[in-house]
């Protein structure tokens, strides 16, 4: 046997729109949480991973290179028989 009760059937709908609001609430505070969070970071100076990457490895080749140098020049000095100055590393 089923009885109608307005004041649940009321309730009952005033708690789905509750939750209904409630979700779009939350959703509507992510994405203005995330908004801000990208405009802090975006005033950081900072760089992107490819950026980073591209640099690194940039940097990796100016090693190499300065090390193949630094054993020709070692070479020569040898040759001409120059006494080489200490290398200072400084990294």
């Amino acid at each position: 046997m089923q009885t109608d009760n307005r004041f649940f059937d009321d309730l009952s709908r005033l708690a789905t729109s509750a939750a209904g609001a409630m979700t779009g609430m939350g959703k509507e505070m992510e994405a203005l949480i995330r908004q801000r969070m990208e405009r802090v970071i975006g005033g950081l100076d900072m760089v992107s991973r490819e950026e980073f990457e591209a640099v690194k490895a940039m940097a990796e080749a100016a090693r190499a290179e300065n090390a193949a140098l630094a054993a020709r020049l070692a070479v020569l000095e040898a040759k001409l028989g120059v006494e080489a100055p200490p290398v200072q590393d400084d990294l």
